[in-house]
């Protein structure tokens, strides 16, 4: 079976140099051998070696908001040409160990374990694995629900792993795989003000969600009140170059 390393990236969120960055950090920490894709409506300044897909079919609902739901389109029948397991990256993920265990642990679809909800299924869509043209009933199902999947579900992350619930096959990643920047870097007030965040010598995979994000991360970071001020986290260089 094909190993496929998937983003995807439409609209001006994220330029280029994300899936540029991305990249280079899949390359330097996955020796099996895989495809990397990235499903954009713009190649414009890709670096050489990604291979480049158009946006999958997405019928968009502007009433629902929140254009994360674009991301229930990797679940059409038919992905491209592509075939096999697909590890889906978020953009603007930092990875900073082996890749390989997340193509090796057994399970039909694996995510993260979302840290901002009480509810003990909600995953987070940051890094998630699938089989390619497995499950075309949550794009189908996610479709029939409408305007009202709202009155449900937050956000598409929640609506998947609910889905995915229902089929018997929802698994988490090992907590310690894939950890938060904001929850689990950050240093404790007050000293936050003092020491760098810090950089979690377990994880193989940091997620950005909210604020910071990685620029402000690496810049430095003012949060509301001064609680979460984040001191330049310069030790992402490591990761990035």
């Amino acid at each position: 079976m094909t190993n496929n390393v998937i983003c995807i990236k439409w609209g001006t969120k994220f330029g280029a140099e994300y899936v540029n960055r991305l990249y280079h950090m899949v390359e330097k920490n996955l020796k099996l051998p895989h495809k990397f894709v990235c499903f954009t409506d713009n190649t414009g300044g890709l670096a050489e070696g990604i291979e480049t897909r158009e946006l999958p079919p997405y019928e968009d609902n502007p009433h629902i908001g929140d254009k994360g739901w674009r991301k229930l389109s990797l679940f059409n029948e038919k992905l491209a040409d592509l075939e096999g397991t697909a590890l889906f990256l978020d953009l603007d993920i930092v990875i900073r160990n082996d890749l390989t265990p997340f193509f090796e642990e057994e399970g039909e679809f694996l995510i993260v374990k979302d840290w901002d909800f009480p509810d003990d299924i909600i995953g987070n869509s940051s890094v998630f694995r699938f089989e390619i043209g497995k499950h075309p009933d949550v794009l189908e199902n996610f479709y029939k629900l409408g305007n009202e999947i709202r009155h449900d579900y937050k956000n598409e992350q929640a609506f998947l792993s609910y889905e995915m619930k229902r089929k018997g096959i929802l698994k988490y990643w090992d907590k310690s795989w894939c950890v938060s920047f904001k929850r689990n870097c950050l240093q404790p007030f007050p000293l936050n003000f003092f020491l760098e965040p810090k950089d979690p010598v377990d994880a193989k995979i940091i997620v950005f969600h909210g604020r910071p994000t990685p620029e402000q991360a690496y810049n430095g970071f003012m949060g509301k009140g001064g609680l979460r001020y984040v001191k330049p986290t310069k030790w992402l260089d490591k990761y990035y170059n």
